[in-house]
């Protein structure tokens, strides 16, 4: 099978279909009005051949809807460019062995849901030590010293943590995103950490769903990891980014 990357679509059951899936909410009761505006929504998108493969009512006032139709506008992969975190993905044991070379001494991490994001899933699989899908979590390097601090943590918590542990980096987790909060929460810690003069010190990384390392960049943050990312990347990243500051000698 050949795919034309300059001008990819696509593919539902046969190569160059154009069928996609698409699914959303609208604020109505169920009803077959409803069915026939959530085909004529996905018609209005220029989509071909829009049929409604599934509907069922969510409450009084709201009614889900899963549509399949036909996309025939292409994208030329070729002339994508996205920016990504750089780096190299080390083994356990090289992250351990760099950071023992490197730093003499244990690299202290600490982790947290800043403000009103209550959701774990994500910090607790990057630093707990049983982490997910067969990676470990940080708190399973042997030189690495990790310290979640939990969901709703205020940005003023992470400001007296990093003075009390000495920490060398900060892993932000946010996954609540309505309303754009994450970007407020995050964009809060970075000004306070730079009025407090610690945004130097420490190295300052963020994850979630909806993160990108161009989001991250943007709001002053080293790093952003978004889906697929595991303890592993996320400790590469902070072993690297030690070893690019000045003064100190890449062993890797």
């Amino acid at each position: 099978m050949k795919v034309d990357l300059t001008a990819v679509v696509p593919y539902g059951d046969t190569l160059g279909d154009g069928v996609m899936q698409l699914s959303f909410t609208l604020p109505v009761a169920m009803s077959a009005s409803a069915k026939e505006a959530a085909r004529q929504l996905a018609a209005g998108l220029g989509l071909d051949n829009p049929a409604v493969v599934h509907a069922e009512a969510i409450s009084d006032a709201f009614s889900f809807f899963v549509v399949y139709a036909a996309c025939h506008k292409a994208v030329d992969l070729t002339k994508i460019v996205v920016p990504e975190v750089k780096l190299k993905v080390l083994t356990k044991p090289e992250i351990d062995s760099a950071i023992a070379q490197t730093l003499g001494r244990k690299l202290r991490v600490i982790g947290a849901c800043i403000e009103s994001d209550a959701h774990t899933v994500g910090i607790d699989a990057i630093i707990n030590m049983k982490g997910l899908n067969g990676h470990k979590g940080l708190e399973s390097y042997h030189e690495i010293e990790a310290v979640n601090l939990g969901a709703q943590v205020t940005c003023e918590e992470v400001i007296r943590k990093i003075h009390e542990l000495a920490a060398d980096a900060v892993l932000i987790s946010q996954v609540v995103t309505q309303k754009n909060i994450h970007i407020t929460n995050l964009t809060k810690l970075v000004d306070m950490l730079e009025a407090e003069g610690l945004r130097d010190k420490v190295t300052l990384v963020v994850g979630g769903p909806r993160i990108t390392h161009e989001l991250a960049k943007e709001l002053g943050y080293d790093a952003g990891f978004g889906l697929n990312t595991y303890a592993e990347h996320v400790a590469s990243f902070l072993v690297q980014d030690i070893q690019r500051s000045p003064g100190v000698q890449e062993i890797i």
